[in-house]
């Protein structure tokens, strides 16, 4: 089977894993959980690509993501302008087609020079979200009536657990196939090239800025989508969804799963958010406790949880 058959095969396979989850787990608070990880799994997973294709670390992807849950709450509450079926998509590629005019100047820097960048960058959406009041609520926060129908469901399917369960998990699984097809597609080859050697790239020909700043809109674009099932589900986005220590959580999640595989984030963010539940009933400082574990599981599995199977396969006195 060719490496696009198995991962189709991999994502019919999540797909269905998620109806089975749903009839498992009983609706209430761990479902919800599951909501959100699922959600903030699609943020991870942006912050992953990222990584992955363009060696970069953002710390300002939250502003992708509220910025895409402020621009489809904003599309959904003006029907009259555009139907909603419109307007969300509309939201991703607006953030995409931003994410890319920005991505041509900001990738040309690198290292913790770029993540200071996405990180200004970031906060400058916050104090936006914030100072736009006639736009954004400010402070307050930007409260959406979701109208009677959305693609067809009933607009109290998204915002049921068990109903966004399914969506969020879907667009998850949708989203990770994506993300993996294109590392193995000849564009995908292309910009890992780059990374590994920006200088001899150029060198044979190609243009690196481009492909640099196609991955940044692809993220850009992903943690929009994000954003939009945030609000679809919460019905309410304030600036705290652009804060930077919503793209420090996102990036915590891409390290611990891992991101040199598409699932890597996606198991991160499961790891995250169960283990953050379990911890805050055992003290208020289990932020301590989860910087412990990152920084264990970066010494002792430098590829985060994703790489555990490959370390387990590799011969006894094989190197590291």
């Amino acid at each position: 089977m060719s490496g696009a058959g198995r991962i189709g095969a991999g994502a019919l396979a999540a797909a269905a894993a998620g109806p089975a989850i749903a009839a498992l787990v009983p609706p209430g608070v761990l479902l919800s959980l599951l909501v959100q990880a699922c959600i903030y799994a699609i943020l991870a997973l942006s912050v992953g690509v990222l990584a992955r294709q363009n060696g970069m670390v953002s710390f300002g992807h939250a502003a992708m993501f509220g910025a895409g849950a402020y621009l489809a709450g904003i599309g959904l509450g003006a029907p009259g302008l555009l139907p909603a079926e419109a307007a969300l998509p509309l939201a991703v590629a607006a953030v995409a087609a931003v994410c890319f005019g920005l991505g041509l100047i900001i990738v040309r820097v690198h290292g913790i020079a770029f993540a200071m960048l996405t990180l200004a960058l970031g906060q400058a959406c916050f104090e936006a979200a914030n100072k736009a009041r006639g736009v954004t609520g400010g402070a307050d926060g930007l409260t959406v009536a979701l109208p009677r129908e959305i693609f067809g469901l009933p607009a109290a399917t998204f915002q049921r657990a068990e109903g966004m369960f399914l969506i969020a998990w879907l667009a998850m699984v949708a989203l990770a196939a994506l993300a993996a097809l294109l590392a193995r597609s000849r564009f995908g080859l292309l910009t890992e090239a780059i990374r590994e050697n920006e200088e001899r790239a150029r060198f044979l020909g190609y243009g690196t800025v481009l492909p640099r700043a196609a991955v940044f809109a692809l993220s850009g674009g992903i943690a929009a989508a994000g954003g939009v099932l945030y609000v679809l589900y919460n019905g309410f986005v304030s600036p705290e969804t652009v804060h930077w220590s919503v793209s420090g959580s996102a990036l915590i999640m891409a390290l611990l799963g891992g991101t040199r595989t598409a699932w890597g984030p996606l198991a991160g963010a499961a790891v995250y958010f169960l283990l953050r539940e379990q911890l805050v009933e055992v003290t208020e400082r289990w932020l301590g406790l989860l910087g412990i574990l990152l920084v264990l599981v970066m010494v002792f599995l430098p590829d985060g949880l994703s790489g555990l199977p490959r370390r387990l396969r590799r011969p006894r006195g094989a190197e590291a």
